[in-house]
């Protein structure tokens, strides 16, 4: 009997269904990421790998030739001597950038958290241009920014003569940085709100009880507090400082000379104006291991800067 007990077990054990519940959970799990995955591997790995075979040919669209040339095109990239120029070029412009934009949305946050009448209307106004068209106001801050344009048209009935803001290289590369910050520092703004109004008052009001002055509560509290959100839009700022190509092509199509020629609008310039697709392939290459090493550089002082990764 129990020798019968024994073997109808077993039976039982080796007809256990396939698809238990771990395993539907676990398909399920996969048929929800596979659209991203899909997605990553076409628009993002597959991309990557043919400008890196892109880099090793010479495509001449012209006379439909694709020659394999091996490593010119990287001793080309080190044999430039304008992209010395064009890197300090970028390093202005991204430092700039990040710099204005990161500590007036910070700023602005600040100010747009107090609870003052009227203040939503404020919070919109300075979120607006994030959602206005690129082009159209790179366009219009063209026109303002021009010898005769509405800038100078200010100065000059406070009786200053305003200089040719986008045909100079030092007020060319200032008008660039300004007009990109304008535009996007509503975003990192509603960031900061955000980060701000998650703070616990309660610590605002035992700093107050121990006579904590307001600065000191900021540097103390608020600043730990929102350390992650700063590190996530120190990386989303500085990634996207590295891509601005629309502002740089209609403002001042990077003059004078280079001094507005950033890595980006190089890289258009020798793939698309001179056709050396082979040599903006290995500039694209150049650019995505700047910002890979930017970025991972940045996650690695996440324990510097985010108050809980210590």
């Amino acid at each position: 009997m129990a020798v019968a007990q024994e073997n109808a077990r077993a039976e039982g054990r080796s007809f256990s269904p396939f698809w238990t519940i771990a395993r539907r959970d676990s398909l399920a799990g996969f048929l929800f990421i596979a659209p991203q995955l899909v997605g990553i591997i076409a628009f993002v790995l597959i991309p990557l790998g043919l400008v890196f075979w892109y880099s090793l040919h010479e495509w001449n669209v012209l006379a439909n030739t694709f020659t394999y040339t091996g490593g010119q095109n990287y001793r080309m990239l080190i044999e430039d001597e304008s992209l010395l120029e064009v890197l300090g070029a970028t390093a202005i412009f991204s430092a700039g950038l990040v710099i204005l934009n990161m500590s007036l949305a910070l700023l602005l946050a600040v100010l747009l958290n107090q609870k003052l009448a009227g203040i939503a209307i404020f919070r919109t106004l300075f979120f607006s241009p994030v959602v206005v068209s690129l082009v159209a106001w790179t366009i219009v801050w063209g026109f303002l920014l021009q010898k005769n344009g509405g800038i100078n048209g200010m100065l000059l009935m406070l009786g200053i003569e305003g200089p040719n803001w986008l045909r100079e290289e030092t007020t060319a590369m200032i008008s660039v940085i300004v007009v990109q910050v304008f535009k996007n520092v509503g975003l990192n703004m509603i960031l900061f709100l955000a980060a701000l109004q998650g703070v616990p008052k309660e610590l605002y009001e035992a700093a107050r009880i121990d006579g904590a002055p307001a600065f000191k509560q900021f540097r103390r509290i608020t600043l730990p507090l929102i350390s992650p959100t700063i590190l996530l839009t120190s990386i989303i700022t500085i990634v996207g400082s590295l891509q601005v190509f629309a502002q740089i092509a209609v403002l001042t199509q990077g003059g004078p000379g280079l001094s507005t020629t950033v890595l980006v609008y190089y890289l258009y310039q020798q793939a698309f104006q001179f056709h050396f697709f082979g040599y903006g392939s290995t500039l694209s290459i150049l650019l995505f291991a700047i910002v890979a090493i930017l970025t991972f550089a940045q996650w690695q002082m996440r324990k510097r800067i985010v108050f809980y990764e210590s």
